[in-house]
């Protein structure tokens, strides 16, 4: 049971009943594979009472009975799975060059993708017509799905707020947008949920990647912007309004290069992707493009000897370091992960390095307190931790949510 539905107080025997039938569908689509006696042990109710719930959901057409076990001296074992064509999810990482828009089961195994995009710079104006193109392409192609699809999950690249009236709104300052609301940028009748990219790549490695299991962890995505999740107490942090983890702008720097939020110094204007790349270019460097390979090429450029290289990615570690170790003193946590497609990159080749900067850079207890790691996902980490959004929207309420009601 989670800590959040046991701190919750049921009034009445539905709200048991609903409680229960929750968490076992948690426990079977976290797990893969099961048995009613370890649901009944793991959300603390009898045998009898296990198989009850069992029972609705596979009414809900929700998890399936996969397959039989021998037993020591008893009845054979029956195993339970999640039902793939249960459910499906929608997942969408909006970025700044295009979207990535990908369609999951109720396995959370990736059916198919869509991108849309490609442009020097997404706009805003851009952003809804490619989510609508996305959409209907894999509606098209998987039209059983879109009759069990309960909603779509968008990581966008801002602080995402949830006003009074329920109503989502995006605040992308770094890109120049006005405040936009999230239900303007899907027109299909699509339960709609948001959340920042960089929070959505920690609920991808929180549910079932490098921070499963931990209590207290740091989530960072490096891509042309930065971002943070963090972790505390098994939950991911939000903050009063939802922009807690907002580290690409922390400033590092006094007066430092100006980033694009319009303030100087900030972590992005040293570490985002566009920054690598110009310091690169102000040192001599050529670089072809401004993507995943140039990024490479810096790379290759640094393992070859290239000084004007070897000295601008020594720089990088030493920046990075210095911005973790920062972290690390602040949230003590047992583990950092590093994701988005810079970051990715950069821990291919400079793991160790990055390591050890940081905790060159952090205090000596917390700094020998934590490991590195990078994201367990790779690219599709951002996409898959929205899709979980939806998902948890039916795991919080079965038959509500479920396709099928």
């Amino acid at each position: 049971m989670s800590p959040r539905a046991a701190a919750a107080s049921p009034a009445n025997v539905s709200d048991v009943r609903r409680r229960n039938v929750s968490e076992a569908l948690r426990s079977v689509i976290r797990a893969g594979r099961t048995t009613r006696a370890t649901l009944a042990a793991e959300c603390g109710v009898s045998v009898a009472s296990a198989t009850n719930l069992v029972g609705d959901l596979i009414a809900e057409g929700l998890i399936v009975e996969a397959g039989v076990a021998s037993s020591r001296g008893g009845r054979p074992v029956t195993f339970l799975q999640p039902n793939p064509a249960g459910a499906y999810f929608v997942g969408a990482d909006v970025g700044e060059r295009g979207v990535a828009v990908e369609l999951f089961d109720l396995q959370m195994n990736r059916v198919d993708r869509e991108f849309r995009g490609g442009r020097t710079e997404e706009q805003i104006e851009t952003i809804g017509d490619d989510l609508d193109a996305a959409l209907e392409a894999l509606q098209t192609r998987h039209p059983e799905a879109w009759t069990r699809l309960v909603g779509i999950g968008l990581a966008l690249p801002g602080i995402v707020e949830t006003d009074a009236d329920g109503r989502q709104i995006l605040y992308a300052q770094s890109l120049g947008w006005p405040p936009v609301d999230v239900a303007d940028l899907v027109s299909q009748p699509l339960r709609i949920f948001a959340e920042n990219g960089a929070k959505t790549q920690a609920m991808a490695e929180l549910w079932d990647g490098a921070a499963r299991g931990l209590s207290e962890a740091l989530v960072v995505l490096l891509g042309r912007g930065v971002g943070l999740g963090i972790i505390s107490d098994g939950e991911l942090a939000h903050g009063l309004t939802s922009s807690a983890g907002e580290w690409g702008h922390l400033k590092i720097e006094r007066g430092g290069r100006l980033c694009r939020c319009g303030g100087r110094g900030c972590v992005e204007a040293y570490l985002g992707a566009d920054a690598i790349l110009s310091a690169w270019r102000e040192a001599g460097g050529r670089p072809d493009g401004s993507g995943w390979r140039a990024i490479g090429e810096l790379l290759d450029a640094d393992r070859a000897g290239d000084a004007v290289a070897v000295a601008v990615v020594d720089e990088i570690v030493a920046t990075l370091g210095s911005a973790l170790g920062g972290l690390v003193n602040l949230t003590n946590p047992e583990r950092v992960v590093i994701g988005g497609w810079v970051g990715l990159r950069l821990m291919e080749t400079l793991q160790h390095r990055i390591e050890a900067a940081t905790r060159a850079e952090a205090l000596r207890r917390p700094g020998g307190q934590f490991d590195l790691r990078p994201s367990a996902f790779g690219g599709d980490t951002v996409a898959l931790g929205a899709a979980l959004m939806p998902l948890e929207a039916l795991i919080a309420d079965p038959r509500a949510s479920s396709p099928r009601s």
